[in-house]
Protein backbone atom coordinates (compact mmCIF):
# COMPACT_ATOMS: atom_id res chain seq x y z
CA UNK A 1 0.00 0.00 0.00
CA UNK A 2 0.97 3.21 -0.80
CA UNK A 3 2.58 5.47 2.45
CA UNK A 4 0.68 8.35 1.18
CA UNK A 5 -2.97 6.19 1.92
CA UNK A 6 -1.67 4.33 4.73
CA UNK A 7 -1.04 7.71 6.82
CA UNK A 8 -4.72 8.70 6.18
CA UNK A 9 -6.22 9.68 8.98
CA UNK A 10 -9.40 7.60 9.14
CA UNK A 11 -12.07 8.60 12.00
CA UNK A 12 -14.81 5.33 12.83
CA UNK A 13 -18.01 6.22 14.56
CA UNK A 14 -20.20 3.64 16.29
CA UNK A 15 -21.74 3.99 19.43
CA UNK A 16 -21.27 0.30 19.80
CA UNK A 17 -17.24 -0.85 21.26
CA UNK A 18 -17.41 -3.93 19.85
CA UNK A 19 -18.03 -2.27 16.28
CA UNK A 20 -15.43 0.07 16.72
CA UNK A 21 -12.64 -2.70 17.74
CA UNK A 22 -13.73 -5.11 14.47
CA UNK A 23 -13.30 -2.14 12.30
CA UNK A 24 -9.84 -0.96 13.70
CA UNK A 25 -8.68 -4.49 13.32
CA UNK A 26 -9.63 -4.88 9.95
CA UNK A 27 -8.37 -1.81 8.88
CA UNK A 28 -5.11 -2.47 10.71
CA UNK A 29 -5.04 -5.94 9.09
CA UNK A 30 -4.94 -4.42 5.76
CA UNK A 31 -2.09 -1.71 6.74
CA UNK A 32 -4.23 1.26 7.19
CA UNK A 33 -2.29 2.86 10.36
CA UNK A 34 -3.85 5.86 11.34
CA UNK A 35 -7.27 4.87 12.84
CA UNK A 36 -9.16 7.29 15.67
CA UNK A 37 -12.63 6.61 16.97
CA UNK A 38 -15.60 8.66 18.19
CA UNK A 39 -18.45 6.70 20.46
CA UNK A 40 -21.49 9.02 18.67
CA UNK A 41 -21.82 12.20 16.42
CA UNK A 42 -21.34 14.54 19.13
CA UNK A 43 -17.70 13.44 19.80
CA UNK A 44 -17.60 12.99 15.59
CA UNK A 45 -17.78 16.27 15.00
CA UNK A 46 -16.21 18.18 17.86
CA UNK A 47 -12.89 15.06 16.60
CA UNK A 48 -13.14 17.00 13.48
CA UNK A 49 -13.44 20.42 14.20
CA UNK A 50 -10.53 19.58 16.44
CA UNK A 51 -8.24 17.26 13.56
CA UNK A 52 -10.04 16.70 10.31
CA UNK A 53 -9.99 13.19 8.74
CA UNK A 54 -9.33 12.32 5.54
CA UNK A 55 -12.11 9.79 5.60
CA UNK A 56 -14.80 8.58 8.05
CA UNK A 57 -16.35 5.44 8.74
CA UNK A 58 -19.77 6.15 9.78
CA UNK A 59 -22.89 4.54 11.62
CA UNK A 60 -25.92 5.93 11.17
CA UNK A 61 -28.67 4.43 13.74
CA UNK A 62 -26.86 5.76 16.83
CA UNK A 63 -28.65 7.38 19.97
CA UNK A 64 -28.45 11.00 20.33
CA UNK A 65 -27.24 12.31 17.36
CA UNK A 66 -27.71 9.45 14.41
CA UNK A 67 -25.00 9.30 11.07
CA UNK A 68 -27.53 11.26 9.08
CA UNK A 69 -27.33 14.67 10.80
CA UNK A 70 -23.73 13.84 11.17
CA UNK A 71 -23.79 13.99 7.69
CA UNK A 72 -25.68 17.02 7.38
CA UNK A 73 -23.57 19.34 9.58
CA UNK A 74 -20.39 18.33 7.89
CA UNK A 75 -21.89 19.19 4.44
CA UNK A 76 -22.89 22.28 5.72
CA UNK A 77 -19.71 23.51 6.66
CA UNK A 78 -17.83 24.28 3.12
CA UNK A 79 -14.67 22.87 4.88
CA UNK A 80 -15.97 19.29 4.71
CA UNK A 81 -17.61 19.58 1.31
CA UNK A 82 -15.28 17.08 -0.26
CA UNK A 83 -14.73 14.94 3.33
CA UNK A 84 -15.53 11.06 2.26
CA UNK A 85 -17.73 9.31 4.14
CA UNK A 86 -18.46 5.73 4.25
CA UNK A 87 -22.21 5.07 5.90
CA UNK A 88 -22.36 1.45 7.61
CA UNK A 89 -25.84 0.23 7.93
CA UNK A 90 -28.43 -2.51 7.78
CA UNK A 91 -31.39 -0.90 6.25
CA UNK A 92 -31.71 -2.24 3.21
CA UNK A 93 -34.63 -0.18 1.41
CA UNK A 94 -33.91 1.99 -1.48
CA UNK A 95 -35.69 4.85 0.57
CA UNK A 96 -33.18 4.71 3.21
CA UNK A 97 -30.34 4.60 1.21
CA UNK A 98 -31.85 7.33 -1.03
CA UNK A 99 -31.88 9.45 2.46
CA UNK A 100 -28.43 8.50 3.80
CA UNK A 101 -27.21 9.89 -0.08
CA UNK A 102 -29.17 13.01 0.33
CA UNK A 103 -27.90 14.07 3.90
CA UNK A 104 -24.34 13.99 1.67
CA UNK A 105 -22.88 10.10 2.22
CA UNK A 106 -20.09 9.48 -0.33
CA UNK A 107 -20.88 5.52 0.01
CA UNK A 108 -22.39 2.51 1.88
CA UNK A 109 -21.22 -0.63 3.91
CA UNK A 110 -23.47 -2.71 4.44
CA UNK A 111 -23.90 -4.46 7.80
CA UNK A 112 -22.83 -7.38 8.63
CA UNK A 113 -19.45 -5.81 7.70
CA UNK A 114 -17.39 -7.78 5.00
CA UNK A 115 -14.01 -7.29 5.40
CA UNK A 116 -13.04 -7.50 1.31
CA UNK A 117 -15.50 -4.74 0.51
CA UNK A 118 -14.80 -2.67 3.68
CA UNK A 119 -10.97 -2.46 2.72
CA UNK A 120 -11.85 -2.15 -1.16
CA UNK A 121 -14.14 1.06 -0.28
CA UNK A 122 -11.89 2.61 1.92
CA UNK A 123 -8.87 1.69 -0.11
CA UNK A 124 -10.35 3.61 -3.20
CA UNK A 125 -11.87 6.66 -1.81
CA UNK A 126 -8.76 7.22 0.30
CA UNK A 127 -6.82 7.15 -3.08
CA UNK A 128 -9.18 9.39 -4.41
CA UNK A 129 -8.60 11.81 -1.69
CA UNK A 130 -5.16 11.61 -1.76
CA UNK A 131 -5.04 12.60 -5.95
CA UNK A 132 -7.15 15.53 -4.89
CA UNK A 133 -4.88 16.84 -2.22
CA UNK A 134 -2.29 16.36 -4.98
CA UNK A 135 -3.94 18.08 -7.51
CA UNK A 136 -5.05 21.00 -4.89
CA UNK A 137 -1.86 21.54 -4.21
CA UNK A 138 -0.06 21.73 -7.10
CA UNK A 139 -2.92 24.22 -8.48
CA UNK A 140 -1.87 26.26 -5.48
CA UNK A 141 1.80 26.20 -6.65
CA UNK A 142 0.68 27.27 -10.30
CA UNK A 143 -1.84 30.08 -8.98
CA UNK A 144 1.21 31.20 -6.70
CA UNK A 145 3.58 31.13 -9.90
CA UNK A 146 1.12 32.58 -11.85
CA UNK A 147 0.33 35.46 -9.73
CA UNK A 148 4.28 36.44 -9.73
CA UNK A 149 4.22 36.46 -12.85
CA UNK A 150 2.19 38.34 -13.50
CA UNK A 151 3.35 40.76 -11.25
CA UNK A 152 6.63 40.53 -13.25
CA UNK A 153 4.98 41.30 -16.29
CA UNK A 154 3.38 44.71 -14.32
CA UNK A 155 6.85 45.96 -13.79
CA UNK A 156 8.31 45.65 -17.08
CA UNK A 157 5.56 47.89 -18.34
CA UNK A 158 6.01 51.40 -18.54
CA UNK A 159 4.91 53.34 -15.73
CA UNK A 160 2.55 56.10 -15.10
CA UNK A 161 5.20 58.27 -14.14
CA UNK A 162 7.46 57.40 -17.21
CA UNK A 163 3.70 58.06 -19.27
CA UNK A 164 3.45 61.28 -17.71
CA UNK A 165 7.01 62.52 -18.36
CA UNK A 166 6.32 61.81 -21.97
CA UNK A 167 3.37 64.39 -21.93
CA UNK A 168 5.75 67.21 -20.89
CA UNK A 169 8.89 65.77 -23.05
CA UNK A 170 6.94 65.28 -26.13
CA UNK A 171 3.74 66.21 -25.85
CA UNK A 172 1.38 63.17 -26.22
CA UNK A 173 -0.68 61.66 -23.65
CA UNK A 174 0.22 57.63 -23.87
CA UNK A 175 -2.52 54.99 -22.27
CA UNK A 176 -2.54 51.43 -23.03
CA UNK A 177 -5.02 48.03 -22.56
CA UNK A 178 -3.98 44.99 -21.95
CA UNK A 179 -6.05 41.77 -21.31
CA UNK A 180 -4.09 38.75 -20.04
CA UNK A 181 -5.14 35.12 -20.56
CA UNK A 182 -5.88 33.12 -17.83
CA UNK A 183 -2.55 31.13 -18.29
CA UNK A 184 -0.77 34.66 -19.21
CA UNK A 185 1.12 34.93 -22.80
CA UNK A 186 3.43 36.78 -24.92
CA UNK A 187 1.92 40.69 -25.23
CA UNK A 188 4.76 43.53 -24.37
CA UNK A 189 4.93 46.98 -24.90
CA UNK A 190 7.25 49.60 -24.14
CA UNK A 191 8.63 53.02 -24.53
CA UNK A 192 12.21 53.80 -25.01
CA UNK A 193 13.34 57.58 -24.34
CA UNK A 194 15.16 59.13 -26.97
CA UNK A 195 16.88 62.47 -27.86
CA UNK A 196 14.95 65.64 -28.55
CA UNK A 197 11.96 65.25 -26.95
CA UNK A 198 11.16 61.95 -29.54
CA UNK A 199 10.93 58.15 -27.92
CA UNK A 200 10.80 54.80 -29.31
CA UNK A 201 7.90 52.21 -28.79
CA UNK A 202 7.22 48.71 -29.05
CA UNK A 203 5.20 46.13 -29.15
CA UNK A 204 5.35 42.26 -29.15
CA UNK A 205 3.40 39.11 -29.28
CA UNK A 206 5.44 36.14 -28.75
CA UNK A 207 3.99 33.28 -30.54
CA UNK A 208 2.00 30.25 -28.29
CA UNK A 209 0.44 30.99 -24.93
CA UNK A 210 1.16 30.53 -20.85
CA UNK A 211 4.29 30.97 -19.21
CA UNK A 212 6.55 29.83 -21.71
CA UNK A 213 5.58 32.69 -24.03
CA UNK A 214 5.62 34.95 -20.82
CA UNK A 215 9.22 33.81 -20.21
CA UNK A 216 10.10 34.32 -23.70
CA UNK A 217 8.40 38.02 -23.61
CA UNK A 218 10.69 38.66 -20.76
CA UNK A 219 13.84 37.37 -22.74
CA UNK A 220 12.87 39.74 -25.33
CA UNK A 221 12.28 43.08 -23.74
CA UNK A 222 15.83 41.97 -21.77
CA UNK A 223 16.95 42.17 -25.51
CA UNK A 224 15.04 45.30 -27.11
CA UNK A 225 16.54 47.65 -23.94
CA UNK A 226 19.69 46.10 -24.63
CA UNK A 227 19.72 47.56 -28.52
CA UNK A 228 18.40 50.70 -27.30
CA UNK A 229 20.92 52.96 -26.45
CA UNK A 230 22.72 51.64 -30.01
CA UNK A 231 20.12 51.68 -32.59
CA UNK A 232 16.93 53.29 -31.08
CA UNK A 233 16.85 55.79 -33.38
CA UNK A 234 16.54 53.82 -36.58
CA UNK A 235 13.75 51.50 -36.34
CA UNK A 236 14.52 49.25 -39.40
CA UNK A 237 18.13 48.74 -38.14
CA UNK A 238 16.92 47.79 -34.65
CA UNK A 239 14.92 45.17 -36.26
CA UNK A 240 17.18 43.66 -37.87
CA UNK A 241 19.49 43.31 -35.11
CA UNK A 242 16.53 42.33 -32.97
CA UNK A 243 16.06 39.58 -34.99
CA UNK A 244 19.91 37.95 -35.59
CA UNK A 245 19.62 37.79 -31.82
CA UNK A 246 16.30 36.41 -31.35
CA UNK A 247 17.58 33.75 -33.94
CA UNK A 248 19.79 32.53 -31.47
CA UNK A 249 18.04 32.87 -28.72
CA UNK A 250 14.62 31.50 -29.14
CA UNK A 251 13.50 27.41 -29.74
CA UNK A 252 13.06 26.12 -33.08
CA UNK A 253 9.46 27.55 -33.98
CA UNK A 254 9.38 30.11 -31.26
CA UNK A 255 9.08 33.90 -32.90
CA UNK A 256 7.24 36.69 -31.98
CA UNK A 257 5.63 39.67 -34.43
CA UNK A 258 7.13 43.41 -33.19
CA UNK A 259 6.78 46.62 -34.57
CA UNK A 260 8.81 49.28 -32.94
CA UNK A 261 8.54 52.62 -34.52
CA UNK A 262 9.90 56.08 -33.46
CA UNK A 263 7.10 58.83 -32.45
CA UNK A 264 8.42 62.33 -33.20
CA UNK A 265 6.15 65.21 -32.60
CA UNK A 266 7.84 68.15 -33.61
CA UNK A 267 8.56 66.47 -37.15
CA UNK A 268 4.43 65.16 -36.77
CA UNK A 269 6.09 61.81 -38.17
CA UNK A 270 5.81 58.29 -36.95
CA UNK A 271 8.79 56.37 -38.15
CA UNK A 272 8.51 52.42 -37.89
CA UNK A 273 9.65 48.75 -38.92
CA UNK A 274 7.52 45.89 -38.64
CA UNK A 275 7.61 41.93 -38.54
CA UNK A 276 4.89 40.54 -39.27
CA UNK A 277 2.53 43.08 -36.91
CA UNK A 278 -0.68 44.37 -37.24
CA UNK A 279 -0.31 47.65 -39.07
CA UNK A 280 -0.86 51.02 -36.85
CA UNK A 281 -3.51 52.97 -37.38
CA UNK A 282 -3.76 56.39 -37.36
CA UNK A 283 -6.74 58.34 -36.32
CA UNK A 284 -6.92 61.77 -37.87
CA UNK A 285 -8.20 65.09 -36.40
CA UNK A 286 -11.69 65.39 -35.77
CA UNK A 287 -13.16 67.43 -39.14
CA UNK A 288 -16.11 69.38 -38.96
CA UNK A 289 -18.05 67.07 -41.52
CA UNK A 290 -19.67 64.42 -39.26
CA UNK A 291 -18.69 61.91 -41.91
CA UNK A 292 -15.10 62.27 -40.82
CA UNK A 293 -11.86 61.96 -42.38
CA UNK A 294 -10.50 58.63 -43.35
CA UNK A 295 -8.59 56.40 -41.32
CA UNK A 296 -4.92 56.10 -42.05
CA UNK A 297 -3.52 52.21 -42.11
CA UNK A 298 0.13 51.49 -42.02
CA UNK A 299 1.67 48.41 -43.32
CA UNK A 300 2.83 45.20 -41.17
CA UNK A 301 4.65 43.42 -43.43
CA UNK A 302 7.99 41.77 -42.66
CA UNK A 303 8.90 37.89 -41.50
CA UNK A 304 8.46 37.32 -38.14
CA UNK A 305 11.22 37.72 -35.60
CA UNK A 306 13.26 34.97 -34.51
CA UNK A 307 12.59 32.72 -37.55
CA UNK A 308 15.09 32.74 -39.77
CA UNK A 309 19.32 34.71 -39.70
CA UNK A 310 19.47 38.01 -42.23
CA UNK A 311 16.23 39.36 -42.56
CA UNK A 312 16.53 42.55 -42.97
CA UNK A 313 13.36 44.93 -42.01
CA UNK A 314 12.11 48.62 -44.19
CA UNK A 315 11.64 51.48 -42.60
CA UNK A 316 8.21 53.47 -43.41
CA UNK A 317 6.63 56.05 -41.46
CA UNK A 318 3.27 58.16 -41.15
CA UNK A 319 2.30 61.51 -41.07
CA UNK A 320 1.75 62.12 -37.33
CA UNK A 321 -0.16 65.79 -36.87
CA UNK A 322 -1.48 67.32 -33.90
CA UNK A 323 -4.59 66.33 -32.62
CA UNK A 324 -4.28 63.21 -33.82
CA UNK A 325 -4.11 59.49 -32.33
CA UNK A 326 -1.75 56.41 -33.35
CA UNK A 327 -2.84 53.32 -32.47
CA UNK A 328 -0.60 49.74 -31.86
CA UNK A 329 -2.46 46.87 -31.35
CA UNK A 330 -1.79 43.16 -31.24
CA UNK A 331 -3.43 40.78 -33.57
CA UNK A 332 -5.95 39.38 -30.75
CA UNK A 333 -7.80 42.63 -31.02
CA UNK A 334 -8.87 42.04 -34.55
CA UNK A 335 -9.69 38.59 -33.47
CA UNK A 336 -11.92 40.41 -30.51
CA UNK A 337 -13.83 42.46 -33.22
CA UNK A 338 -14.34 39.38 -35.73
CA UNK A 339 -10.87 39.23 -36.82
CA UNK A 340 -10.73 41.83 -39.97
CA UNK A 341 -9.47 44.96 -40.07
CA UNK A 342 -12.60 46.62 -41.35
CA UNK A 343 -14.22 45.84 -37.37
CA UNK A 344 -11.14 47.95 -35.96
CA UNK A 345 -12.04 50.62 -38.13
CA UNK A 346 -16.16 51.08 -37.88
CA UNK A 347 -14.70 51.43 -33.84
CA UNK A 348 -12.49 53.68 -34.37
CA UNK A 349 -14.84 55.63 -36.87
CA UNK A 350 -18.06 55.02 -34.63
CA UNK A 351 -19.98 58.18 -33.32
CA UNK A 352 -18.97 57.32 -30.13
CA UNK A 353 -14.95 57.69 -30.30
CA UNK A 354 -15.42 60.75 -33.35
CA UNK A 355 -17.49 62.75 -30.83
CA UNK A 356 -15.18 61.74 -28.33
CA UNK A 357 -11.86 63.09 -30.11
CA UNK A 358 -13.97 66.21 -30.88
CA UNK A 359 -12.57 69.77 -29.75
CA UNK A 360 -14.45 70.66 -26.39
CA UNK A 361 -17.04 67.69 -26.37
CA UNK A 362 -15.39 66.58 -22.73
CA UNK A 363 -15.27 62.99 -24.09
CA UNK A 364 -12.57 60.11 -23.67
CA UNK A 365 -11.81 58.50 -26.98
CA UNK A 366 -9.75 55.58 -25.51
CA UNK A 367 -11.87 54.96 -22.98
CA UNK A 368 -15.07 54.47 -25.80
CA UNK A 369 -12.78 52.41 -27.25
CA UNK A 370 -11.93 49.82 -24.87
CA UNK A 371 -15.77 49.43 -23.69
CA UNK A 372 -16.45 48.64 -27.18
CA UNK A 373 -13.65 46.04 -26.73
CA UNK A 374 -14.84 44.83 -23.68
CA UNK A 375 -18.26 44.44 -24.83
CA UNK A 376 -17.04 42.41 -28.64
CA UNK A 377 -15.27 40.38 -26.01
CA UNK A 378 -18.34 39.50 -23.83
CA UNK A 379 -17.50 36.36 -21.53
CA UNK A 380 -15.60 34.28 -23.54
CA UNK A 381 -11.94 34.42 -22.71
CA UNK A 382 -9.85 35.04 -25.62
CA UNK A 383 -5.99 35.55 -25.86
CA UNK A 384 -4.13 38.02 -24.61
CA UNK A 385 -4.54 41.16 -26.61
CA UNK A 386 -2.90 44.72 -26.09
CA UNK A 387 -3.90 48.27 -27.75
CA UNK A 388 -1.28 51.28 -27.23
CA UNK A 389 -2.87 54.91 -27.42
CA UNK A 390 -0.90 57.83 -28.76
CA UNK A 391 -2.73 61.32 -28.53
CA UNK A 392 -0.78 63.81 -29.76
CA UNK A 393 -0.77 67.53 -29.48
CA UNK A 394 -4.08 67.21 -27.13
CA UNK A 395 -6.01 64.61 -28.81
CA UNK A 396 -8.28 62.17 -26.22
Amino acid sequence: MDDAIAACRILVVDDTDFNRTLIGALLGEAGFQNVVYAKDGFDALAQIAAEAPDLLILDIMMPGMDGFEVCRRLRADHAYADLPVLVQTALSSSDDRNRAFAAGTTDLISKPLDRTELVARVRIHLQNRVLIRDLQTYRARVEGELAMARSMYDHLLPSAALCASLTDSAGVTLRSHTALSSDLGGDLWGVLPLAGGRFGLFLLDMAGRGVSAALNAFRMHTLIHELAPHLGERPGAFLTELNERAVCLLELGQHATVIYGVVDGAAERFTYAAAAAAPPVLIPPAPITPDGAPLVFGEGVGQPVGVAAGTRYEERSLPFPPKSVLILHSTAVLETLGGRDGGLAALLQSAAVRNAMADGSGGDAFTAVTKALAAAQGDVPLDDHTLVWIGLGGAR
